[in-house]
């Protein structure tokens, strides 16, 4: 499968997805590509910010910790309110 966007076009939909305030379904239609394919640029840039090792810049590092801290706060709220959800449509 051929790759359609080049890298620059993926980092500026991510810029944009994580920045703008804009909804990423606007974003999405906005730049002609999926909702699902720009979550999936987003999570990618996530994970490879993350998985990027130790960083020599103490005050980098505390950042980078923070968002990681952050994400994962998210994410875990999410689960939450997914169970909450599942166990009332029972």
């Amino acid at each position: 499968m051929a790759q359609r966007h080049g890298t620059e076009f993926r980092k500026e939909a991510v810029r944009l997805a994580l920045t703008s305030g804009l909804t990423r379904k606007q974003i999405a239609a906005d730049l002609s590509i999926g909702f699902s394919t720009l979550n999936k640029w987003v999570q990618q840039d996530r994970h490879e910010e993350l998985m990027s090792g130790p960083h020599d810049d103490q005050a980098e590092e505390i950042a980078r910790l923070r968002k990681e801290n952050r994400i994962l706060r998210e994410e875990r709220e999410i689960l939450k309110k997914a169970t909450v959800f599942f166990v009332s449509q029972k």
